[in-house]
C-alpha cells in the first residue's frame, strides 16, 4: 500500500489575512495529510521558500507546532515531524471516545426532521466521494460529519476539544483510508449512526459510534507493520486499549 500524498501543497498565501496562521495552518495540514512525513526533517529555509514568506513565520510556526506535538525540535540537531506515537493516538481516541458519545446521545434523544434530513445529505455526498474513490473529500466529510454533532448540540467547545487532541488521530486516519473497503466500511458505520440517531434512539447511537470511533485499533497494528518508520513506538505499548 502506498501512501496518499496531498495535491494541494501549498496553497498560495493570502497576502490580505494573518501571514503567521496561514503558515502555521499549511505545514500542519502537510502533515496531517502526511505530505510532511513522520521523522522528516523540516528546514525553515526551504518551507519559507516553499510557502513564499520570510523565515519568521515559519520558525513560529515550527514553535507552536512542537506545542502541539506534531515536530519535535532538536537544540543542535534540528527539526523534524514528529512520528506518529501510537501512546498519543490511544490517549486522543479514549478522549474523542468519551465526548462523541455523550454528545451523539443527547442528540439523539431529540433529532428532528430537518436535522435527520442534514444526515441525509451528507450521507449522500460521502457516497458519491467513495464511489469515486475520492479519498480528500471523504476526509473532510467525515469531519463534518461528526462536527455536526456537536453543532446541533449546542457544544462547540466540544468539537474544539476533540480537533486539539485529534492530530495524531489523522495521521493514522489518512494512512488508513487506502486499505481496501475501509471507506466503505466508514460509510455504513455512519448510515447506522444516523439511522439511530434519525429513530431517536441514544443507545443505540452510542453503540454504533463506539464502534465506529474503535476502528482504529483494526488498522493500527496493520499500519505499524507496514509503514514502521513512521511510528516511535510500537502498537500495544505503553497505552491500554480499552475491552471490546
Amino acid at each position: 500500500m502506498s501512501v496518499r500524498q496531498a495535491t494541494d501543497w501549498p496553497s498560495a498565501i493570502d497576502p490580505k489575512a494573518p501571514i503567521g496562521a496561514q503558515v502555521h495552518s499549511q505545514i500542519k495540514r502537510a502533515i496531517l495529510t502526511l505530505e510532511l512525513a513522520p521523522n522528516e526533517a523540516l528546514s525553515e529555509k526551504e518551507l519559507s521558500l516553499k510557502l513564499g514568506v520570510s523565515r519568521t513565520p515559519v520558525r513560529e510556526a515550527l514553535i507552536k507546532l512542537a506545542d502541539e506535538g506534531m515536530v519535535d525540535i532538536f537544540p543542535q540537531r534540528g527539526t523534524y515531524v514528529s512520528p506518529i506515537r501510537v501512546a498519543e493516538v490511544m490517549e486522543a481516541q479514549f478522549i474523542r471516545e468519551a465526548l462523541e458519545i455523550a454528545v451523539v446521545r443527547r442528540v439523539a434523544r431529540g433529532a428532528d426532521a430537518a436535522f435527520a434530513a442534514r444526515l441525509d445529505e451528507q450521507l449522500r455526498l460521502q457516497k458519491q466521494a467513495v464511489d469515486a474513490r475520492r479519498l480528500d473529500d471523504f476526509m473532510v466529510l467525515d469531519d463534518q460529519f461528526h462536527h455536526a454533532f456537536s453543532d446541533i448540540a449546542a457544544l462547540p467547545r466540544s468539537w474544539k476539544v476533540i480537533q486539539s487532541v485529534k492530530s495524531q488521530l489523522d495521521r493514522v486516519r489518512y494512512l488508513s483510508l487506502p486499505q481496501p473497503g475501509h471507506i466503505e466500511q466508514l460509510y455504513v458505520q455512519h448510515a447506522n449512526i444516523a439511522a439511530a440517531v434519525q429513530a431517536n434512539d441514544p443507545d443505540l447511537a452510542a453503540r454504533h459510534m463506539r464502534t465506529h470511533l474503535r476502528e482504529v485499533f483494526r488498522s493500527i497494528d496493520q499500519l505499524v507493520n507496514q509503514h514502521p518508520s513512521m511510528f516511535g513506538e510500537k502498537a500495544g505499548g505503553a497505552a491500554s486499549r480499552p475491552s471490546r
